[in-house]
C-alpha cells in the first residue's frame, strides 16, 4: 500500500514509520503544519523530519509554510483547546487527503494518532470523514502503544524534542502550568 503519512514531527514519526515497512506499506512523509509556532519552533520541528527522512532514506513531500496568519484565520477566534484542536485537525488531514488523491495514494495516515495527549477518536473521525470525501483511505491505525519508543529513537538520533503540541495557545497553557507550579513551589 502507498500511504501518505502526515509527520506532526519526527518523535512522533520514528516508531510507526519504521513500523510499516513490515507490513507491506510504503510511506511517504508530508509535512504541513501549519499550527506550529513561533517560527523558531517550526523550523526545529520541519528540520527534524527533514533530517530523519534523510537519514532513513525516506521520500518526503512538503507545503513548508509558516501558516501563522492561515491558522489563526482558520481558528476564526476559537481559544477554547477542545474546539481549536479539531480545527487544527481538519487543516492538517484535509491537506494530506487532498494531496493523497492528488498523488494517486492508495492511503493517508497521520502520527497525531501515536500521542496520547491528542484527542484520538476526534482525529478518526475527522480522517474517516475525509477518507469518504477525497476517495483515498484513511489508516486509522491506534500508534499509541509506540509513543515511548518512538521517542526513545528521535532522542537515540539526536532529532529535536518538543515541550508542546505546537501551537501558540497550547505553549501559553505550558507556560501558565509551569507559572502555576512555581507559585505552589514558592509557597511551601
Amino acid at each position: 500500500m502507498k500511504l501518505l503519512f502526515h509527520c506532526c514531527c519526527a518523535p512522533c514519526a520514528a516508531a510507526p514509520v519504521e513500523s510499516f515497512s513490515g507490513k507491506g506499506i510504503t510511506a511517504t512523509l508530508f509535512w504541513h503544519n501549519p499550527n506550529i509556532h513561533p517560527s523558531a519552533e517550526y523550523l526545529s520541528r520541519r528540520d527534524a523530519l527533514f533530517s530523519f527522512a534523510k537519514l532513513k532514506g525516506l521520500p518526503l513531500e512538503a507545503v513548508d509554510e509558516y501558516g501563522l496568519y492561515s491558522f489563526l484565520r482558520e481558528l476564526g477566534g476559537e481559544t477554547e483547546m477542545g474546539k481549536r484542536c479539531g480545527v487544527c485537525y481538519r487543516m492538517r488531514l484535509e491537506r494530506t487527503a487532498a494531496r493523497a488523491a492528488e498523488l494517486g495514494f492508495e492511503a493517508f495516515g497521520t502520527s497525531l494518532l501515536i500521542s496520547p495527549y491528542q484527542h484520538h477518536e476526534e482525529i478518526v473521525g475527522i480522517g474517516n470523514g475525509l477518507a469518504a470525501r477525497y476517495g483515498v483511505e484513511f489508516l486509522c491505525n491506534d500508534l499509541r502503544p509506540m509513543f515511548r519508543e518512538s521517542q526513545a529513537r528521535a532522542r537515540a538520533l539526536g532529532l529535536y524534542m518538543q515541550k508542546y503540541c505546537g501551537c501558540i495557545f497550547s505553549e501559553a497553557d505550558g507556560y501558565a502550568e509551569k507559572s502555576k507550579a512555581g507559585k505552589q513551589c514558592q509557597k511551601r
